[in-house]
């Protein structure tokens, strides 16, 4: 469970790493949905005999799917916002695929807040540097710079 904090925290939480996940199996299962829910069926995702005469040597999930589970990792160890009525996700400053997580593999992420900017409005904009690890490898699966909004009260701000 995600520890709670205050928006008095926030500033203090600026630079600090707030959770690393716990690992997570990417299987050919969860590659071949969102090959579905995507329409991207490229053989080195949906094909395992295809894909063991390449360079990685079977499939691999899409670079979106992993960039995808950042939510879900996120849910796992993001603190808890006292006050917050609900957050969205605003976007991504940047992204890079470093590395491909193959089927089978454990992914975790870990999040660090870069800045946080907390507006009159109720708005707080975080800004988090998120590293995807794969179990195993020298190389993350990628990086990237995060933001999302959580709304509080304009009281609470």
């Amino acid at each position: 469970m995600a520890k709670k904090i205050t928006v008095a925290d926030i500033p203090a939480s600026i630079g600090q790493e707030v959770g690393c996940s716990g690992w997570r199996v990417v299987t050919q299962g969860m590659i071949n949905q969102f090959a579905d829910a995507t329409d991207d069926h490229q053989f080195i995702h949906v094909d395992p005999e295809r894909a063991k005469e390449t360079p990685f040597g079977g499939t691999i999930a899409h670079g979106f799917l992993t960039l995808s589970l950042l939510s879900t990792l996120a849910y796992e160890v993001l603190p808890e916002l006292e006050g917050q009525i609900f957050g969205i996700n605003y976007g991504f400053d940047k992204v890079r695929f470093m590395a491909p997580v193959k089927s089978g593999a454990r992914v975790r992420a870990r999040f660090i807040v870069s800045q946080a900017e907390i507006r009159p409005s109720g708005r707080i904009v975080f800004h988090y540097a998120v590293t995807l690890e794969i179990e195993n490898s020298k190389k993350p699966a990628l990086i990237a710079d995060w933001i999302t909004i959580a709304m509080v009260a304009p009281e609470d701000a």
